[in-house]
């Protein structure tokens, strides 16, 4: 029993020990070290150095927590409420957390704050918008479905695609979603009369580029007259998701011939 007993002291000390993590700040004394350095030690060795290294106590997490509700409740808005949003990043809080806790604070601190708020955390967790958050977010963007899984045509494209029909009737189109740096092969619609493509920007950040000739933006709004028998591709930036509806001109005796891929020497010639 006394072994047992023993056992438990040692391990309840041990995970203590464990839990607890010195945090190391310098922020103060770069920056007021010579101006005003009993503040500057105030900052890195009390406030961070013994009061957050108690997070044995309370975690790193509560702490980040507490302080980022503290600071936009009094409508600190500045680069410390960001330093703060990053650390509660770095401390676990993730961008789903961070929405609600900063839409809770909105109802007792007040709407304002909460915009700006929102403003710096959307900086901060914006890499952490991937997958399906990511296309999630992209579909609040636009009027037009996202659409399923291209895999019909998954084999011509690099990258995930996305298709959603709009219109089956007088003149049939789609949206065509692409994620960021998804693009489709080279291909060319053939057509002996008429025939042809024309392209609408929808959302995001896209290109159109015909053989021989320089990349063009495609932005929300912007029109791409594709002629026929001329070799083309088109799809999204690198830092972009992207969306463009697809209208397929009619003409006599049309085919659409894929080519090869665009390869990412090409692709990354593009600014």
């Amino acid at each position: 029993m006394k072994k047992y007993s023993t056992f438990i002291i040692l391990t309840t000390i041990s995970f203590n020990i464990m839990a607890q993590q010195k945090i190391v700040q310098t922020a103060g004394r770069t920056q007021l070290g010579e101006f005003a350095p009993e503040f500057a030690h105030l900052n890195d060795d009390i406030l961070f150095g013994e009061v957050w290294s108690r997070n044995d106590l309370l975690s790193l997490r509560d702490r980040s927590l507490v302080t980022i509700t503290s600071l936009i409740s009094q409508g600190i808005t500045d680069n410390s409420l960001k330093y703060h949003l990053q650390s509660a990043k770095n401390n676990g809080i993730t961008r789903t957390e961070a929405a609600e806790i900063i839409t809770h604070i909105a109802f007792y601190a007040g709407w304002p704050k909460a915009w700006a708020a929102f403003n710096l955390a959307k900086e901060v967790w914006n890499e952490d918008v991937k997958g399906e958050d990511a296309k999630a977010a992209f579909q609040r963007e636009m009027i037009f479905p996202v659409g399923e899984p291209n895999t019909a045509y998954a084999k011509y494209f690099k990258g995930n695609s996305y298709l959603a029909q709009i219109s089956d009737s007088q003149i049939p189109f789609f949206n065509v979603t692409f994620e960021p740096g998804c693009r489709n092969n080279w291909h060319t619609h053939h057509a002996t009369k008429g025939g042809g493509q024309m392209l609408v920007g929808v959302a995001g950040r896209g290109w159109y580029q015909e053989e021989g000739k320089p990349a063009q933006e495609i932005l929300p709004g912007t029109v791409i007259h594709i002629p026929a028998n001329v070799k083309h591709w088109h799809g999204a930036a690198k830092d972009s998701w992207f969306a463009h509806l697809a209208f397929e001109i009619p003409g006599e005796n049309t085919s659409n011939e894929w080519q090869e891929a665009v390869s990412d020497e090409e692709y990354n010639k593009i600014k």
